[in-house]
């Protein structure tokens, strides 16, 4: 089958990759342009795992401050090389994620970060809302996973939705920057300041 060009523009425009991944995902699907993102997006989780376990010690210190200046945030994000920390692509990364935090208020970077006393006080409230409405004991556990993964959602800046494309998490626009750029990322801690908010 016969790419246009048209079709392969269209489709780094949308996603980002390079224009010989873009043909060739183009070509793996038959042209569908829905199925190559698609294609794309696990191609890039793949690359993202086979580079998941490499050392990440350069990046950049990204500041947001949000208008009026009641709002501030620090985040360093870290990558393989200076080469990359210093391209767009990862600059724009750092910029997307510190607005995030700006308007998400995330409370840890990952789940592994949230406090265990935290989590087993949501427990607790999740197990006594699921008793206060009547839930059958069968399928309280159920119940309150399920109200863990939704809190996980809202206060782990990883899993929580992309502000600007909220069908993404943060976790997926990482993961795309990492195929993209052909280096682990990682968004290493940040610090959210609100005036008059105690620390």
């Amino acid at each position: 089958m016969a790419i246009s060009a048209a079709d392969v523009k269209a489709l780094r425009d949308m996603t980002g990759a390079g224009m010989m991944d873009c043909k060739k995902a183009l070509m793996e699907v038959e042209g569908d342009m829905d199925k190559a993102v698609q294609y794309l997006r696990e191609k890039g989780a793949a690359i993202a795992e086979k580079k998941g376990g490499r050392a990440t010690n350069d990046g950049i210190v990204e500041t947001y401050v949000h208008a009026g200046s009641k709002l501030g945030v620090m985040v360093e994000i870290n990558c393989e090389t200076d080469f990359v920390a210093k391209t767009d692509d990862f600059k724009n990364l750092a910029r997307d994620i510190a607005m995030q935090i700006a308007a998400a208020s995330p409370v840890a970077v990952n789940r592994e970060e949230i406090p265990a006393e935290l989590v087993a006080k949501e427990r607790e409230i999740y197990t006594h809302q699921a008793k206060n409405e009547g839930k059958p004991e069968k399928i309280i556990d159920r119940y309150v996973d399920g109200k863990l993964n939704k809190f996980y959602q809202e206060t782990v800046l990883m899993e929580q939705g992309f502000v600007k494309d909220p069908k993404k998490s943060i976790k997926d626009i990482v993961t795309e920057t990492i195929a993209k750029l052909g280096e682990n990322i990682s968004v290493r801690r940040f610090v959210r300041f609100q005036l008059g908010e105690e620390l």
